[in-house]
């Protein structure tokens, strides 16, 4: 912690917000709190059967973020840590929603913190890909890109992600179109398959 000096010239304040680096986890000011539970992801998972027999209660990921700005700030960032449990449905793994910015021309960025994941990406195109998430890996989000991850671990995986203010989200899409591949537990193993 600074002192505060007396002089004219410079005023240092100890920082509103913090972060616990080896977690994730957000503490201060403007920190917002949410989370997803199995009966929030009504079809989007491949086995809706399958999800419908699981505690409809059950938490499959939690989101902190910090809005600095108001929604829609040009030139804004906002940044947040996504907790997403271990579990499946079926043979997919627990996953996040996934969107598409409602400015498709915002990029972001993900980094790993900790466990094992998939980051999926989508093109407008609808062409698949997907990127290895571990703690310290950095991954770039192009604009225009559908995003989703996937834990593909037995513990829970957190990462981080910074965007524009003003970039938005466009769940519809998914929820009318989906993703074009999904990330399933093939032999043990997760395997990327088109849908």
């Amino acid at each position: 912690m600074f002192d505060v000096m007396q002089s004219n010239t410079l005023v240092i304040n100890q920082a509103a917000n913090n972060i616990i680096i080896v977690e994730g986890i957000l503490q201060g000011e403007k920190i917002i709190e949410s989370q997803k539970t199995i009966g929030h992801l009504k079809n989007i998972f491949q086995d809706e059967v399958a999800r419908q027999k699981i505690n409809q209660q059950e938490i499959v990921y939690r989101v902190q973020s910090h809005f600095p700005v108001e929604a829609d700030t040009e030139g804004g960032l906002f940044f947040g840590t996504t907790f997403l449990n271990a579990g499946m449905v079926g043979d997919e793994y627990f996953m996040t929603q996934g969107h598409f910015h409602k400015q498709s021309n915002c990029a972001e960025y993900y980094w790993g913190i900790k466990g094992n994941g998939v980051l999926i990406l989508m093109d407008k195109k609808r062409n698949c890909r997907a990127e290895y998430m571990q703690g310290g890996s950095l991954h770039y989000i192009p604009a225009h890109t559908a995003h989703r991850v996937a834990n593909i671990g037995s513990d829970e995986l957190v990462f981080n992600a910074c965007w524009p203010a003003d970039a938005g989200y466009d769940y519809e899409e998914i929820i009318q179109h989906g993703f074009s591949c999904r990330l399933l537990n093939k032999d043990g193993k997760p395997t990327l398959v088109k849908s």
